[in-house]
């Protein structure tokens, strides 16, 4: 009996010590610390509510940042042309030293000086919607701004004569999306370039674009199109040609969507527009930065957020509505 009770004792205990063993081997195994968390400090080129691209762009990053457990800050200048400010943004977050810092560049050149202190300082840099005359980034995460104005241009062509009159309203000047853009509108024109008499830059503020596309309008009393560059100069642009009763007669196209251009769309002032995907374009920005940090992605590397052409023919289809009207959940 004493045998068999001491028997039974002794598997038992074995049993125990081969559990533990087990369930060391397996912790040593399988479990994974949680993750470093990642600091990055965002510069876009502004933060304003009344404009739906950045606004989203925005959203979005801040929604990648919180799937990721990255810390995230947001530096916002005024405006969408104040480098400077940008400038001085950098320098501050320089001195926080953060595992990356991501930007929107407004210059073409003018930031250039003060993103090299940031690679000298051995902090990740990214580029999130434009980018710099010179290649300081180690990742980009933005529209093809050149095959996007292309878009626009090829549609345009489809309302065009061989006397029509065109003139753009560009955003910023010396911003690489405008640079870029306006290259890829003249490109799609093809022969039509000829017919374009100027661009004007409305330094990315609605009223500016308004009154430069009355004097335009004004100015060129056969003008036949009008294309707006980004959502501040193309609904400025639209809501002029609606004010000044002239949209029977000229076309308007732009770049971005917001609620007001797709009422504008459908009061029969915008003839199309091509959206980029801001929501999708910040949440790659954060996201791919992750993977950029973990050695997942090589410097170098570009990622095009996309793009869609939307005419009032097609502004009702499911796929289009939701690009049009996107809710956070839906954007990857």
């Amino acid at each position: 009996m004493w045998q068999s009770l001491w028997t039974k004792r002794r598997i038992t205990f074995i049993c125990i010590v081969l559990f533990l063993v087990f369930g060391l081997v397996y912790a040593v195994l399988f479990y994974q610390a949680p993750g470093k968390q990642y600091r990055m400090i965002y510069i876009p080129k502004i933060a304003d509510e009344a404009n739906d691209f950045w606004t989203s762009l925005i959203q979005g990053a801040q929604m990648a940042a919180e799937d990721y457990g990255v810390k995230l800050e947001l530096y916002a200048p005024d405006s969408e042309t104040n480098y400077e400010m940008q400038n001085e943004y950098l320098m501050e977050a320089i001195k926080k030293h953060p595992d990356a810092i991501l930007i929107s560049p407004s210059n073409y050149t003018g930031n250039n000086t003060f993103l090299e202190k940031v690679k000298e300082e051995g902090i990740h840099l990214v580029f999130i919607d434009s980018e710099v005359s010179e290649e300081i980034q180690e990742l980009t995460v933005a529209t093809d701004n050149v095959d996007m104005g292309r878009q626009l241009g090829e549609f345009a062509c489809s309302f065009l004569k061989e006397d029509s009159q065109i003139v753009m309203v560009g955003h910023v000047q010396n911003s690489s999306t405008a640079i870029e853009r306006e290259k890829g509108i003249r490109k799609g024109l093809g022969a039509f370039e000829e017919n374009v008499l100027e661009t004007v830059f409305c330094g990315s503020k609605f009223s500016v674009a308004y009154e430069q596309t009355c004097e335009l309008l004004k100015k060129y009393p056969e003008l036949t199109m009008v294309i707006g560059m980004n959502e501040y100069s193309a609904v400025g642009a639209a809501r002029a040609v609606r004010d000044m009763k002239r949209g029977n007669q000229v076309v308007v196209l732009g770049i971005d969507s917001s609620l007001e251009m797709i009422e504008l769309m459908e009061a029969g002032i915008f003839r199309g527009v091509v959206i980029q995907k801001p929501f999708n374009m910040g949440y790659l920005g954060v996201e791919e930065t992750v993977k950029l940090l973990e050695g997942k992605r090589k410097s170098g590397t570009y990622i095009n957020s996309g793009t869609k052409l939307i005419t009032i023919n097609d502004i009702y289809t499911e796929e289009n509505q939701k690009l049009l009207f996107p809710f956070v959940g839906n954007q990857q």
